[in-house]
């Protein structure tokens, strides 16, 4: 399981796109996922959509938010370390144990 932190600034939705369905009022929003944080640790933003006739014609919908991620299932337990010690430590552990020298 995966779970966003997501925020939208609900002034910039457009209430023209907004529709109504048999629950409530709707508004048809796209998240885009990147594969780096932002400059504000941002992991995607949220754009409002727009008809496919706009979207042909090259027109893009606002952006009205931003996601981070909180967990991924994918995700290891502890981050990983940019430390080049990391793998030195590594193979002299595995000397201390008796295994042969991993380089």
């Amino acid at each position: 399981m995966a779970i966003l932190s997501v925020k939208i600034d609900v002034t910039k939705l457009q209430k023209e796109r907004f529709f109504t369905g048999a629950k409530g009022t709707y508004a048809d929003l796209t998240i885009l996922l990147r594969d780096e944080p932002d400059q504000y640790d941002n992991d995607g933003f949220i754009s409002q959509d727009v008809s496919k006739e706009e979207r042909l014609a090259g027109e893009k919908g606002p952006i009205v938010g931003n996601v981070k991620w909180i967990k991924r299932d994918d995700q290891p337990s502890a981050p990983p370390t940019n430390d080049p010690g990391d793998s030195y430590r590594a193979a002299a552990a595995a000397i201390n144990q008796g295994e042969a020298i991993p380089f």
